[in-house]
């Protein structure tokens, strides 16, 4: 496996990956939540400067992909403020390629990076209905900061706020 950056001419294809990698839980969501979270995964947001992304390749193929937003961006677009510590957003794997450690590689990236950079810290969100996504950070290391979560709609979907020390 191959982490890279992502070329310009890839997000086309890196968007759809996530379309296609998020689907699986448009059933467990209200319709008004599905379309934000489609909204989100198309957004051009990760096409900042600032913003780096990642993808996984396998066999020539992109298995998956990940965004980093540094400290001080801007990593939500419906939010004005400034993040605090870089961001993990936007990790995806594509189905073809689950259960081979595409997901756990590109966040270990991400954090390598981080480290390289003596950053403190490095977060991310993700949705209460994601548990296999929960399930692998909590394995990583990273830990619920209930203070930073989002309820962006009133339907009962947390997301939920992690953070990892990385300077330990």
């Amino acid at each position: 496996m191959l982490i890279r950056e992502a070329k310009k001419n890839e997000f086309y294809i890196l968007k759809e990956q996530r379309l296609e990698s998020y689907r699986p839980y448009e059933a467990e969501l209200s319709p008004e939540h599905w379309e934000m979270l489609k909204a989100n995964l198309a957004s051009t947001n990760d096409q900042q400067d600032v913003a780096e992304v990642f993808v996984a390749e396998i066999d020539g193929h992109i298995a998956g992909s990940v965004v980093l937003f540094p400290a001080e961006s801007k990593a939500y677009e419906w939010n004005s403020m400034a993040i605090e510590h870089p961001e993990i957003r936007l990790l995806a794997v594509s189905p073809d390629f689950r259960s081979r450690g595409v997901g756990k590689a590109l966040v270990e990236h991400c954090i390598d990076i981080c480290k390289i950079r003596k950053q403190s810290f490095v977060g991310l969100h993700t949705g209460s209905f994601m548990k296999n996504a929960i399930a692998l950070y909590k394995k990583m290391g990273f830990e619920r900061i209930e203070s930073l979560d989002i309820m962006p709609l009133d339907d009962g979907i947390v997301v939920k706020a992690f953070r990892l020390d990385i300077q330990n």
